[in-house]
């Protein structure tokens, strides 16, 4: 038996009851309020690489990818696509317009996974085989999309959190009213 436990045997109270009140600072609402930051991080980042990604590889290609697929007007909606990507993960990665910029995110996620991602299923992770020691893998499913849409509406939802420019913003909104 480990110190920990015979300490709290000594006051007559469990190992679980001692975890369950230890973790509970987690849930009080000045520690809750920071849970945003880490899904403003992980959003905020996604999108932007994977903006920067298309980018890279020359707006032109995605373009030609969509025409491919039968989208009207392909460079215009890759542009739009890369646009909202870097723009919009920028701005959910700063705290500001979060519920402004989630609605065209939101659109492209669901026309990325209705168009591209829904004929593999859902796990983002398919393991294909394992070469040279290395393993193989096939077209990723529709998982990360709801993973992303479940982010963005939690943002909404619960708000963007400390350390956000909307709160600056709104500070500025209210000056002017």
């Amino acid at each position: 038996m480990d110190q920990l436990t015979q300490s709290l045997e000594r006051e007559g109270r469990s190992r679980s009851e001692f975890l369950s009140k230890g973790l509970a600072f987690l849930a009080r609402p000045s520690t809750a309020r920071w849970a945003a930051i880490p899904l403003r991080l992980i959003v905020g980042c996604g999108f932007m690489e994977h903006g920067f990604a298309k980018l890279s590889r020359g707006p032109e290609a995605f373009a030609a990818i969509l025409h491919t697929m039968g989208v009207p007007a392909p460079h215009l909606m890759a542009w739009l696509t890369i646009l909202t990507e870097l723009i919009g993960g920028l701005a959910v990665l700063l705290g500001a317009l979060v519920p402004l910029v989630s609605l065209p995110m939101g659109a492209v996620l669901l026309v990325a996974m209705l168009t591209v991602h829904l004929p593999y299923g859902f796990s983002s992770i398919k393991l294909l085989s394992v070469t040279e020691g290395r393993a193989q893998f096939g077209p990723p499913g529709y998982e990360l999309d709801l993973l992303y849409l479940a982010c963005l509406a939690a943002l909404v939802i619960g708000g963007p959190g400390p350390m956000a420019i909307d709160h600056y913003l709104r500070k500025k909104w209210k000056q002017l009213l």
